[in-house]
């Protein structure tokens, strides 16, 4: 087959390269133009553009795949099929008819569960056993067409969004070949979601990562782990933010309010009460400095102990 990929995150890469080796015709990827990144802002190219230039495939990188220049150039491919794995733009009916067996979606959900831009943090949040992957085909709407295939991974503990990602984005890439083939010799049936069973959870923004220690320990670890690595869960101490990148639950409670920050016995360092419970914390960033562990950040913070935060 002549495939059209589009993707841009890192977690797109494994498709990608699932079909570099399968086989077939990788005629283009698109991938979203160089944007500027980090603190000094210097244009960086997207993680599926470098591992495309590096196989040596042609890549395309329209402002918008809606113009009608960038539609008639993607028709010139010929595709036979349009592969998608977090592109991060919504493809107009127009692209859509273009290829003969459509368009197939990599979504990291069990669809129709958390449709939308970030639904493996949803899951996290939400406490769920399980994440998943989802084959799918598209549709104008968001993340409503019919369903090929799906597979469902555990979620552990220590999982948080980028740990979770990297996990569905393998097993995504796996289940994209095996539903890509199936689909090409017709003996995959389509089927179609169940709307009474679909909820959606859109894009995270940076303000959701503030926290708020009368919350329970549960709900803010649940966090922690949600909004890492980006856009991290963050307090704020002697007015500068402080990010708090791994932590645990403690039971009991510790008789003092909301945000105290308490010294622990061993390694453990430092707990933060909570409305319900200690966050127990393992490691913390503050701002312009690096991450560090609890003990590390301690040394440096002798104070830092007996604050109550946000402070």
């Amino acid at each position: 087959m002549r495939i059209v990929f589009m993707g841009s995150p890192q977690a797109a890469i494994p498709s990608l390269e699932q079909l570099f080796t399968s086989g077939h015709e990788l005629v283009a990827v698109y991938t979203q133009p160089d944007r500027p990144s980090g603190r000094g802002r210097g244009i960086a190219a997207s993680a599926v553009k470098e591992a495309a230039l590096n196989y040596g495939l042609k890549v395309m990188q329209p402002e918008s795949v809606r113009e009608a220049p960038a539609l008639q150039q993607l028709a010139d491919f010929k595709p036979d099929v349009i592969v998608v794995c977090a592109f991060g733009q919504i493809l107009p009916q127009a692209l859509l008819d273009i290829p003969p067996y459509q368009c197939i979606n990599v979504h990291f959900s069990l669809l129709p569960k958390y449709r939308g831009a970030a639904p493996v943090a949803a899951a996290i949040l939400a406490g769920d056993e399980f994440g998943g992957v989802t084959i799918q085909l598209v549709r104008k709407k968001l993340d409503t067409g019919p369903l090929l295939a799906g597979a469902a991974v555990p979620i552990a503990a220590l999982d948080n969004t980028g740990t979770l990602m990297e996990k569905l984005s393998i097993v995504g890439a796996r289940l994209l070949q095996e539903a890509l083939e199936g689909w090409r010799r017709g003996e995959i049936i389509p089927r179609p979601q169940d709307e009474a069973a679909a909820s959606y959870f859109g894009q995270v923004n940076k303000e959701e990562g503030e926290i708020d220690w009368t919350k329970a320990a549960r709900e803010i670890w649940r966090r922690v782990r949600a909004f890492y690595p980006w856009p991290g869960c963050f307090t704020r101490w002697k007015g500068k933010q402080l990010k708090i990148n791994e932590a645990y639950i403690i039971g009991g409670e510790s008789g003092k309010e909301a945000g105290c920050v308490i010294a622990l016995n061993g390694e453990a360092g430092l707990g933060i009460t909570t409305g319900a419970g200690v966050l127990g914390v393992k490691r913390l960033q503050y701002e312009g400095k690096r991450d560090m562990t609890a003990a590390e950040f301690l040394r440096g913070q002798r104070d830092f102990i007996g604050s109550v935060l946000p402070g």
